[in-house]
């Protein structure tokens, strides 16, 4: 099957128009909880925010966010759940309907940059290397993908199909002189049986 523009978008739009209470409800990722949580608030991006939890979360606890998904149905949906929230959330987010595939953040201006179960259509190396340029010296890269076989059961995961981020793509894409690995592990999913996550936090240099 592929995973094309158009199958996201009518799996979106499926998803939110058949299990939309479950979707607000789901909490945002654990990972990027946990690595935000020593970071004094600044500009975010969220690539491929999908229904927009992470950003929520973010916008909630202080950041500007630019939030980038190629999903108008997802993107609508995150927009009036932040539009519900009030003023003080939705002001702070900057939706972006562009394809990750080919969308280009600006140079060195993010304090943090999260993409998290990005399926890649093209080459993973160049779009971790794409998206970690939008990093600002001192800033923080947080990159999670779902593997495609869980290594204790060797079944297939729900990402068997997808190309999404490795811990050697994305390490493999960093220039070693320009980052600082904090986190480059493989990690077990919550839900048992559904494999590991590839975690990958880097910081690029000062100087």
């Amino acid at each position: 099957m592929g995973h094309d523009r158009t199958y996201w978008e009518e799996l979106w739009a499926r998803t939110l128009r058949e299990h939309a209470d479950k979707v607000a409800q789901r909490a945002p990722n654990a990972h990027l909880i946990a690595e935000v949580a020593g970071l004094r608030p600044g500009r975010s991006l969220d690539a491929g925010c999908g229904h927009g939890a992470e950003t929520l979360w973010l916008a909630a606890h202080g950041w500007n966010v630019t939030a980038v998904d190629f999903s108008a149905s997802a993107l609508a949906h995150a927009r009036s759940t932040a539009d519900a929230l009030g003023p003080e959330i939705a002001e702070r987010i900057t939706w972006v309907e562009g394809d990750l595939g080919v969308w280009a953040p600006p140079r060195g201006y993010f304090d943090f940059v999260t993409c998290l179960y990005v399926h890649v259509a093209g080459s993973v190396d160049e779009m971790v290397r794409r998206l970690s340029s939008g990093v600002a010296p001192g800033g923080t890269l947080l990159m999670v993908g779902h593997r495609p076989i869980d290594p204790v059961t060797g079944s297939p995961t729900a990402a068997a199909s997808q190309v999404q981020v490795s811990v050697e793509s994305a390490t493999g894409a960093l220039e070693p002189s320009a980052w600082d690995l904090v986190v480059a592990e493989e990690r077990p999913r919550a839900i048992a049986g559904t494999g590991v996550d590839a975690v990958i936090v880097a910081r690029r240099r000062a100087t």
